[in-house]
């Protein structure tokens, strides 16, 4: 693909898959994520977590998945992925045991609401602690088990904020050092006030700004730059 080609589907190609880093050092702490950095990280969690189940809460990009990899590092919790949650490997799982905790990304996203249930009912019957991370919180969940929503009622919740202007800043300076991309302290400047006030889009943004310039085969420009604002522009029908 040429490096200037950003017509149809306004993507670029990318050689090398990019793996985020998830290390404590990486987080950006914020006062949007302070609360959740209390429950989750606090050196008495989980064994204050009322059930022993917390969830995380938040729009997209706000640092759930990477507290619940924390988290899961330090209480060598298996992490499972909500989008594929089934009965089978839950069982599997626990009949091979050796944990005390267990994660699960998307918990809102889980399939059946029966093998969510069955998870849940198992942490609670082995005392093994949960951590879940989502978009809403439990108690929001479109559920239609009444075992399942009594379960989500009674599961702590704990909002991760959205990003304020601290935490997008520090945040695009930390993605774009984590893929290795060039920017000139200008363009970072220019660019950062005039991406949409999500971390998600922050993301996003950096992810095509790496792309871009492994096609081009330089560094990032504010030419670049504007021309990536523009398909994210035109992906979210915002005007920027």
């Amino acid at each position: 693909m040429r490096g200037n080609d950003t017509g149809g589907a306004g993507q670029f190609t990318l050689p090398f898959v990019y793996r985020p880093r998830f290390g404590r050092s990486d987080f950006v702490a914020a006062p949007s994520n302070a609360a959740a950095r209390t429950w989750v990280l606090d050196a008495e969690a989980p064994s204050r977590w009322p059930e022993g189940r917390m969830a995380l809460w938040g729009e997209s990009g706000t640092g759930k998945t990477h507290l619940l990899s924390i988290w899961a590092g330090r209480h060598g919790a298996p992490v499972m992925e909500g989008s594929l949650l089934n009965e089978r490997d839950v069982a599997a799982l626990f009949d091979a045991g050796g944990f005390r905790a267990v994660a699960l990304d998307n918990a809102d996203r889980v399939p059946s609401e029966q093998d969510l249930l069955h998870l849940i009912n198992l942490v609670r019957e082995r005392r093994v602690s949960l951590l879940m991370a989502a978009r809403l919180a439990p108690a929001r969940w479109p559920v239609g088990l009444p075992d399942l929503l009594s379960r989500l009622r009674a599961t702590t919740s704990v909002p991760v904020g959205p990003a304020e202007e601290y935490l997008l800043h520090r945040l695009l300076l930390r993605l774009l050092a984590e893929r290795q991309v060039v920017v000139a302290p200008q363009v970072t400047r220019w660019l950062l006030p005039r991406l949409p006030r999500r971390a998600s889009a922050v993301r996003d943004c950096v992810a095509m700004l790496d792309q871009a310039a492994l096609a081009e085969g330089g560094p990032v420009t504010r030419a670049l730059a504007a021309r990536v604002l523009d398909i994210l522009a035109a992906r979210e029908g915002d005007s920027l």
